[in-house]
């Protein structure tokens, strides 16, 4: 029994690691603004809401299963570069911890279940969901296409707080989706930092990015750019929504961070990649989240 259990919880924390369950910190407080907002909007309108801790948990679950169908998926069809690719090779696939048709097993599983969970939500939520499914396993291939791919990952998160509004209001408002531009750009900008480790790789097996069209220093420059509008976004959205300065304290924290992380990372040394890409971001995510709620709260 014990060695039963013992391999279920490591089955468990492996499928944790293929889809990089950590990393989910990064679009989750966006969500969770997007899901108040709506609230907001409906008490602004007069419109009396109940069931909403139920209709919170489905929306958390709806950004778990996304997430994990499109991490899933990538690793599943990324297996044979994963391999070849020594900062790579020791994921969960190319390493046999996990079978690929488990992996894809996975990756179908959840997107069912992000499907009936916004079915269970209203309308356009079960109507999006197909068009969400869609951009979030699609990105898996754009890396064979087109260095866009950063672009395409930033639309697929973007959609966390277009998302959690809809589930509450039913409908969109520019402020939801000013805070989606703002993770689009965001999102955009720090995995070119991150693809800046796989530059040669990428040119050598034919793969698209950022860095493998541009070169280093010229991909850092859009990267710069890229978080110079999420600056803009951000901005756009504390104008519009009239926010209080417990938010602007928030933004000042966020674009603290954002110019932090690219001190870290130089054309001539990337050691520090992991550092900016992961934890600066988690942590500008969570604090800017936080504050911007409490605002919201105030």
């Amino acid at each position: 029994m014990d060695n039963t259990r013992t391999s279920l919880y490591q089955g468990f924390l492996n499928y944790l690691s293929l889809i990089r369950f950590s990393h989910t910190v990064f679009a989750m407080p966006f969500a969770i603004i997007g899901f108040v907002l709506g609230v907001t909007e409906l008490k602004h309108h007069g419109v009396a809401y109940s069931f909403l801790v139920p209709l919170f948990i489905k929306m958390l679950l709806c950004m778990v299963f996304a997430r994990s169908a499109a991490m899933a998926f990538n690793r599943f069809l990324d297996r044979t570069y994963d391999a070849m690719n020594p900062r790579t090779a020791k994921r969960e696939i190319p390493a046999g911890v996990i079978k690929p048709q488990h992996a894809l097993l996975f990756t179908i599983i959840s997107s069912a279940l992000f499907v009936i969970t916004t079915y269970t939500i209203n309308q356009p939520c079960f109507y999006l969901s197909f068009i969400a499914l869609f951009v979030i396993l699609f990105y898996s291939y754009t890396k064979r296409v087109t260095a866009l791919c950063h672009i395409v990952l930033g639309v697929g998160l973007a959609l966390a707080p277009v998302g959690s509004f809809l589930s509450v209001a039913g409908y969109l408002t520019w402020l939801p989706v000013l805070f989606a531009c703002s993770v689009l750009t965001w999102v955009a900008g720090f995995d070119i930092i991150y693809a800046l480790q796989d530059r040669e790789f990428d040119v050598q097996n034919k793969l698209h990015s950022i860095p493998a069209a541009l070169g280093l220093r010229k991909a850092l420059a859009v990267s710069v750019i890229l978080h110079i509008a999420t600056a803009a976004f951000i901005i756009s959205a504390g104008l519009a929504g009239q926010f209080n300065w417990v938010f602007w304290a928030g933004a000042s924290f966020y674009f603290g961070m954002l110019i932090y992380q690219h001190t870290l990372v130089k054309p001539g040394d990337l050691s520090k990649v992991n550092m900016a890409f992961a934890n600066t971001n988690g942590i500008a995510s969570i604090v800017f989240g936080l504050l911007t709620l409490l605002s919201l709260l105030m």
